[in-house]
């Protein structure tokens, strides 16, 4: 019997039975004709080949993508064919497959071309936009107190502190997961006399530049008119203008002249750029003001500006005319847009977008009166009521009164200060999460407000360093993690809820 077993091993060895039937005793180690694989926004089919003498494993990546092995010939080759779908998101997407045999591994590098986004021809049908801006723009960031920065009536790019954008920042707000920087101006101190309102040249072309820094960087790109209407304190008075027609009528005529000058300098640029006609426009009462008693007649005079924001941006022609534009709400305030938003008329189908604000509750988010936010946080630390719900409540009045009507929305500005504890920065992380995960359910894409300022507590934004484009800060970093990544994984706002920090 001995000597019978004896023969059978050594028939067995011979014949070179063993993992993956492989021939003989050879040792063959694993390797892969290649470790990427490129396809573009259609998906579709590619291999390669796998050789190794031990058996091959696969672990695929992304669920957008499939992977089938073939059977391993005399040369210890396998082919491996990997399914993509198509994406339908404006943006690259990666993924791997992990090949593993025996004791060694190797990844193989699964990249995918953006999809169209939003499509740059004519759209079909009413809303589709809706169907795209989620996805398209996406979350977003500010370029904050920064081009819209001024002191003496005169704006200036570091007059608040901030040190020059870069392209080095741009290209690392990208890498951190952003779509969209959205650049506030302010051009207090560079407008020329009527009637022409000539824009001074060496400012239009900074801002050129750094939109330019925006399109390398594969960003979208918002630019507006910014402080030049805070507060009624400066030429675009809506206070005035709503009691006297010629003030209302002179500050029609600049806002033609000088949106008819923005729009001519970039109507080459592509749909990555939008144009936002105006920031927060109120009479210095925040929407708590005379607009509350003067009969509409200020939300009159915004939707006339509006208006001739629109009819100057489609006359100057080139890519200018069917451009995705911005349209802000009185004071970008989402309760008044619900009373006394309108659209502009409009030659381009399906390309306006309205224009909102969000920092509720404001006690917890600007002046961190509040240090922790939603249901497992501290009753005496928190804004009083159902946090997550009332927070809810103003993505439902968009949704219902605009988005499912076709009308898309984008959030220009939101935000929550920097904290000083640990258990506060783990409310303020709790706290993005809820909010992009808010918006992407709800299709409102959302720009963080980053006003450069360091440290914690009031008006305390900086994330992101203008000109370095490193994080200000490892909580920071955090932070941007935290919100990026809930507006991109799975989750559903119950399971973000339901990981709330503890109390």
């Amino acid at each position: 019997m001995k000597l019978v077993l004896y023969i059978l091993t050594a028939l067995l060895m011979a014949t070179g039975c063993g993992p993956d039937n492989t021939v003989g005793a050879e040792t063959v180690k694993l390797s892969v004709d290649t470790q990427t694989l490129d396809f573009p926004a259609e998906g579709g089919d590619k291999s390669f080949t796998v050789t190794a003498s031990d058996l091959v494993r696969l672990v695929p990546g992304e669920n957008w993508m499939t992977v089938t092995k073939g059977i391993k010939d005399k040369d210890y080759k396998t082919v491996v064919t990997v399914n993509v779908e198509k994406n339908p998101s404006a943006r690259e997407r990666q993924s791997a497959v992990e090949v593993i045999a025996g004791e060694e591994k190797i990844s193989v590098d699964i990249i995918q071309a953006a999809g169209a986004g939003f499509p740059s021809g004519d759209i079909d049908h009413e809303g589709a936009l809706v169907s795209y801006a989620s996805e398209w723009l996406g979350m977003g960031w500010n370029l904050g107190n920064h081009f819209d920065a001024y002191n003496n009536g005169v704006s200036g790019e570091t007059a608040w502190g901030n040190p020059k954008a870069t392209q080095t920042a741009f290209d690392k707000i990208r890498a951190a997961g952003f779509r969209t920087v959205r650049i506030p101006v302010t051009w207090l101190g560079h407008i020329g006399d009527a009637p022409d309102y000539k824009i001074d040249d060496k400012w239009l072309d900074r801002i050129a530049e750094v939109v330019g820094y925006a399109e390398a960087a594969g960003l979208n790109a918002i630019i507006n008119m910014h402080h030049d209407g805070a507060d009624s304190n400066h030429w675009l008075d809506v206070k005035t203008a709503a009691t006297d027609a010629d003030v209302h009528k002179q500050i029609l005529e600049q806002v033609g002249a000088m949106w008819g000058q923005i729009a001519d300098r970039f109507k080459d640029k592509g749909k990555f750029l939008i144009f936002e006609a105006f920031n927060e426009i109120h009479d210095g009462g925040w929407g708590w003001g005379d607009n509350r008693k003067d009969g509409g007649k200020q939300y009159n005079c915004l939707n006339e500006w509006n208006q001739a924001f629109v009819d100057a941006v489609r006359t100057s022609g080139g890519e200018n005319a069917d451009r995705i534009l911005g349209i802000p709400a009185y004071c970008t305030n989402v309760d008044i847009a619900v009373e006394t938003f309108r659209l502009p008329k409009d030659t381009a189908k399906d390309r306006l977008m309205m224009a909102v604000h969000c920092y509720d509750p404001y006690d917890y988010t600007l002046p961190a009166k509040k240090s922790e936010w939603g249901h497992t946080a501290s009753s005496s630390k928190k804004v009083a009521g159902d946090n997550e719900a009332d927070l809810r409540k103003v993505f439902e009045k968009l949704y219902n009164n605009f988005i499912s009507k076709g009308i898309p929305v984008y959030m220009g500005e939101f935000g929550c200060v920097n904290r000083a504890t640990a258990r506060e920065q783990a409310f303020q992380q709790y706290y993005f999460k809820y909010y992009a995960k808010l918006a992407k359910t709800y299709r409102v894409p959302s720009i963080l407000w980053d006003n450069g300022a360091e440290g914690h507590g009031n008006e305390r934004h900086a994330f992101i360093d203008h000109g370095t484009g490193e994080y200000c800060s490892p909580e920071a970093e955090a932070a941007i993690k935290a919100l990026i990544t809930s507006y991109d994984d799975d989750l559903t706002l119950e399971q973000v809820y339901n990981n709330a920090p503890k109390q």
